[in-house]
């Protein structure tokens, strides 16, 4: 089963820093992820989302493949390329894999401006240590489909800097 976390964070840059934590995780086969979006919501309230896969350029890639190759066939590779472009750009623009769109910028319209959030739909994880590696990054859990036990674990991961920088201030 997929797991569903998005982490909302108060400044506009942080999830896609997270993001790219989480990108080297998966290149050391700690987490598995289907996919990982960031939502920014900018200063004057407009939402953006930053995709990992751009269906639209994959789909024009795959589509000028199969328009070449069945246009080899036919003695006309150079039209049955720019017609599977075509086809292929309209099909991977209207495509949504990973997390629903719709869910995304709804999630966008809901934050404040000047933040951003993380949507992550992960296959699997070696979780203690991925919790480990988040430890002390910030950010508040806004959505999930973890366990409590594992949500609150995965919280007071994320919360563990607030405590140290609480602890500092006192100090001081």
């Amino acid at each position: 089963m997929e797991t569903l976390v998005v982490i909302g964070y108060d400044d506009m840059y942080k999830a896609q820093e997270m993001r790219v934590k989480l990108a080297r995780l998966e290149k050391e086969y700690l987490v598995d992820l289907e996919d990982a979006v960031v939502v920014v919501r900018d200063m004057k309230g407009k939402v953006k989302l930053h995709q990992i896969v751009n269906t639209t350029a994959a789909g024009a890639l795959e589509g000028g493949f199969w328009g070449t190759l069945i246009g080899c066939l036919f003695l006309v590779p150079l039209y049955g390329m720019a017609v599977g472009a075509a086809a292929g750009s309209l099909t991977g623009a209207l495509e949504d894999i990973g997390i629903n769109d719709k869910f995304m910028k709804d999630l966008g319209e809901q934050i404040k401006p000047g933040t951003s959030a993380l949507c992550v739909l992960i296959r699997q994880m070696t979780t203690d240590k991925v919790l480990e590696d988040l430890q002390g990054t910030g950010g508040t859990i806004l959505k999930t489909n973890l366990s409590k036990t594992d949500e609150t674990k995965l919280q007071e991961a994320l919360d563990a800097h607030r405590a140290e920088a609480a602890k500092a201030s006192v100090s001081v």
